[in-house]
C-alpha cells in the first residue's frame, strides 16, 4: 500500500519501523521541525526522522501545513492510498483528512472515547486507571473523534509509571496498525462510532499539574499523579517558600506513631528518620527521595540530616 507517514516523537518510531517491516511503500515521512535539545540547546532532529533517514526514506517538516500549498501540492502527486499519523504534533487540515483513499489512520494511545487529547498516557496513569491501551481510528476534524478501528487493551501495573508505559504502548500499537490498514485494504474492517457521552479529556501537561496539594488529594492519588507525569512535570511542593521536589515516594499503610490525631494537610511528621506529610482524609504519604531547591537530590533520611525540619513543619 503506498502510504505517507506523519509522525515526530520516538513514540512514533515502532510504528514506523513495522510499517517498513510490512513492506508498505511509504512514499514519504511528514515530521515536524528539528528542535533545540538540552542546555546546550543544540538542534537535534526528531526520532521519526532519524529512523526514516536510516531507512532511505524521504523526508519533509514543514513547519505548519494547514495552507502551505507547497506541501499539499507535494502530497496530491504522491497520491496515497492513507495517511498513516502517530504523535504527529500537528492538526490535520480538511484537505489532508479527504486527499487518501482509505482515510487519515490515528494511533491514540487510550481506550477511546477515554483521554482524547495530548496526554492520555500521563492522564489514564495520573488518574489511578488498571487498564489502558491503544485505538486506531479515522481522523475527522474533531479532537480525537472518529470512528474507531480497532483497540487492544493493556494492564497497568501499580509500579508504572507514565514513562514505562510509554514504551509498552508504543511496542504494542505498531502491529495493531499494520492490522488495520489490513483491514481497510480487504474491506473486512467496520467503522464504529464512539459514544461521545463517554468520553474524558486529557489535556496537554502544565508545569503547574506537577504541584501536590495536600488538602484536596489523598496520599494515593497524589501517588498516582507523581506516577503519571513522569519524567515532567513530576511532583513537588514548597517548604518555607522554597521548591522541594519529590523524585520518589510511596503511600504509608498506617499514619505514623509520632504523628498528631488532628494532623493538617501538609503537615510533616519525622519518625525514625523517615519523612511523611499528612494528605486528604487523614492518609500520610512518605517521601523517599527529595530535593529542595537550589541543593542536590537526597534521600529522606540524607534530607533530615543536613537541614533543620521545624516538628510539624508544614509543606505547600
Amino acid at each position: 500500500m503506498k502510504l505517507v507517514f506523519c509522525g515526530t516523537p520516538s513514540f512514533a518510531v515502532p510504528t514506523l519501523e513495522s510499517l517498513l517491516a510490512a513492506r508498505h511503500d511509504i512514499a514519504l515521512v511528514v515530521s515536524q521541525p528539528d528542535r533545540p535539545v538540552g542546555r546546550a540547546q543544540q538542534l537535534t532532529a526528531p526520532p521519526v526522522k532519524q529512523t526514516a533517514l536510516a531507512a532511505g526514506l524521504p523526508v519533509t517538516q514543514p513547519e505548519k501545513i494547514r495552507n502551505n500549498a507547497e506541501f499539499r501540492a507535494q502530497l496530491e502527486s504522491i497520491a496515497p492510498e492513507a495517511i498513516v499519523v502517530v504523535a504527529y504534533g500537528r492538526i490535520i487540515p480538511p484537505w489532508m483528512l479527504a486527499l487518501p483513499r482509505l482515510g487519515c489512520i490515528n494511533l491514540h494511545a487510550s481506550l477511546l472515547p477515554k483521554y482524547r487529547g495530548a496526554a492520555p498516557i500521563q492522564w489514564a496513569v495520573a488518574m489511578g486507571e488498571t487498564v489502558t491501551g491503544n485505538t486506531t481510528m479515522l481522523l475527522e476534524e474533531g479532537l480525537d473523534t472518529g470512528p474507531i478501528l480497532l483497540q487492544q487493551s493493556l494492564p497497568i501495573e501499580p509500579s508504572q509509571t507514565a514513562a514505562d508505559l510509554f514504551e509498552v504502548l508504543a511496542r504494542s500499537g505498531a502491529p495493531l496498525v499494520v492490522e488495520t490498514l489490513a483491514g481497510l485494504a480487504a474491506a473486512t474492517l467496520q467503522p464504529q462510532p464512539q459514544d461521545h457521552s463517554l468520553a474524558t479529556l486529557a489535556p496537554l501537561l502544565d508545569r503547574e499539574d506537577g504541584r501536590m496539594d495536600f488538602a484536596v488529594r489523598t496520599a494515593s492519588e497524589l501517588r498516582n499523579r507523581w506516577r503519571g507525569f513522569q519524567p515532567w512535570p513530576g511532583a513537588f511542593t514548597l517548604l518555607d517558600g522554597k521548591k522541594l521536589i519529590v523524585h520518589r515516594l510511596q503511600v504509608s499503610i498506617t499514619p505514623p506513631q509520632a504523628a498528631p490525631a488532628s494532623a493538617e494537610p501538609g503537615q510533616t511528621c519525622v519518625e525514625n528518620h523517615h519523612l511523611l506529610v499528612a494528605c486528604a482524609q487523614n492518609t500520610w504519604l512518605e517521601l523517599l527521595e527529595v530535593q529542595l531547591e537550589g541543593k542536590k537530590r537526597l534521600t529522606a533520611a540524607e534530607f533530615l540530616r543536613g537541614s533543620v525540619l521545624a516538628p510539624g513543619a508544614r509543606l505547600g
